[in-house]
């Protein structure tokens, strides 16, 4: 497994302000070989979307704790859309509810992580969907 030569954006959409998941996925990503980016805490969806396009990364991940991932996503996936920029991979990970999942794959996720998973095993998820 390596994600070498990948360029991957990790981003805190909205209010939250605890980011450890997000750096912690952000080192785990980067130790598999990636080009990780982090833009920090509370941006918008806009903002995001517009630093995925410019970084020309192959996948975004969105790490969500307030609730607001229905919405957050969705925004997301609209800016994305907008920018011309449909093809780069939207990963979600965070406090996310078994029964909204199904939700956030239908908006265009590629894949929703929650703590109940090991990093291996985001990697690898991740992994497999940039190498498909």
């Amino acid at each position: 497994m390596s994600l070498k030569g990948k360029r991957i954006l990790i981003a805190k959409p909205g209010l939250d302000g605890h980011d450890i998941g997000a750096k912690i996925i952000a080192l785990a990503l980067r130790d598999a070989g990636a080009d990780v980016i982090y833009t920090g805490l509370r941006k918008t969806p806009e903002y995001i979307a517009r630093v995925a396009v410019e970084e020309d990364v192959d996948a975004l991940g969105l790490s969500i704790l307030s609730g607001s991932h229905k919405e957050l996503v969705a925004e997301t996936m609209q800016f994305l859309k907008k920018f011309d920029a449909e093809d780069i991979k939207v990963f979600i990970g965070g406090t996310i509810p078994p029964e909204d999942c199904e939700g956030l794959l239908k908006v265009g996720a590629c894949g929703v992580f929650t703590s109940d998973q090991t990093l291996d095993e985001v990697v690898a998820a991740v992994d497999r969907v940039l190498a498909a």
